[in-house]
């Protein structure tokens, strides 16, 4: 795959904002009730805004909420289904200190309200002198009949937690149908993607590894085996890797050095394997004022 030239002012920034976007806040897990409906919750919150996912524990279908706002105490959030506000969910006196939430569930289209009680599960933690394992955070993806939560431990000599490993448990009966085991960094409430990586048909698990230099990531594959009815750790490994349904095929983009070096591939996938059909160089070129294509060994 090769690239259009980016001029270099646009590729040092395109650096600048995708490294800001990576922020580190505060999930807390809660349980509780929405009306007479048990429900699980976890807010990820920071400075003026948070980010959340819950589930009516008797139906295990995440329902995310990325769009809340807090003002004067105030928490805010606008629960969609597709592009229309479903309902709006609202938190009075809201702090991340608090044990105890109360609020309010609104629809949006009958106006019909039903009162909202948590009660403050566990807190992920940071900070050097902090050690504990085991917290669960619900994903906001699910997967047929099948939803997952991130397993997080912290050392302590470790700042930021890691993801340890994955349960995946079955809708409605929250059997643990498989425990897949990771080490990657934890990357707030959306740890998971769901898509078809292998180009079968059938949806597969992909998990946030690591932010690396600029725009870099990398991600742990997880392919389902519909026989077995279970994920296996795949061999696809690669740098903000993208999936191209349409002409299967698997494309690599790695840029360092404020975006003046990048290199991109292009992958096919043969029996679960991804297998090199062309790669790229490009440099900085101060003559031109954009990238130009060199040799491969010029970018390694």
């Amino acid at each position: 795959m090769k690239i259009h030239p980016i001029p270099m002012k646009k590729a040092i920034f395109l650096v600048l904002t995708l490294t800001g976007v990576f922020r580190f806040t505060a999930q807390t897990v809660y349980t509780g009730t929405i009306g007479h409906y048990p429900v699980e919750m976890v807010i990820d919150a920071g400075s003026g805004s948070a980010s959340a996912v819950y589930a009516y524990t008797n139906f295990d279908e995440p329902i995310p909420l990325d769009n809340g706002v807090i003002k004067n105490g105030k928490l805010t959030f606008h629960e969609k289904d597709k592009k229309q506000i479903r309902a709006i969910l609202t938190f009075d006196n809201y702090s991340n200190d608090r044990k105890n939430l109360t609020g309010i569930w609104k629809n949006n289209k009958t106006q019909n309200e039903l009162k909202i009680t948590l009660s403050r599960k566990y807190i992920v933690e940071n900070g050097k002198d902090t050690e504990w394992k085991n917290i669960e955070i619900l994903q906001p993806v699910s997967s047929g009949n099948k939803y997952f939560k991130a397993v997080l431990s912290k050392e302590k000599d470790q700042y930021y937690p890691r993801v340890s490993s994955i349960k995946v448990f079955e809708k409605r009966t929250d059997k643990l149908l498989q425990q897949l085991n990771t080490e990657c960094q934890f990357w707030g409430l959306n740890n998971l993607e769901i898509d078809d990586y292998n180009f079968d048909g059938v949806n597969d698990l992909s998990v946030f590894e690591a932010s690396y230099a600029g725009p870099n990531t990398s991600r742990v594959y997880f392919l389902y085996d519909k026989k077995t009815q279970q994920y296996h750790e795949s061999s696809f490994s690669g740098i903000s890797l993208e999936f191209d349904h349409v002409k299967k095929r698997v494309y690599e983009r790695n840029q360092c050095c404020a975006g003046t070096i990048v290199t991109t591939a292009e992958y096919k996938v043969v029996k679960n394997n991804m297998v090199l059909l062309s790669e790229y160089c490009f440099r900085w070129s101060d003559k031109k004022q954009e990238l130009t294509e060199r040799k491969m060994k010029e970018c390694q």
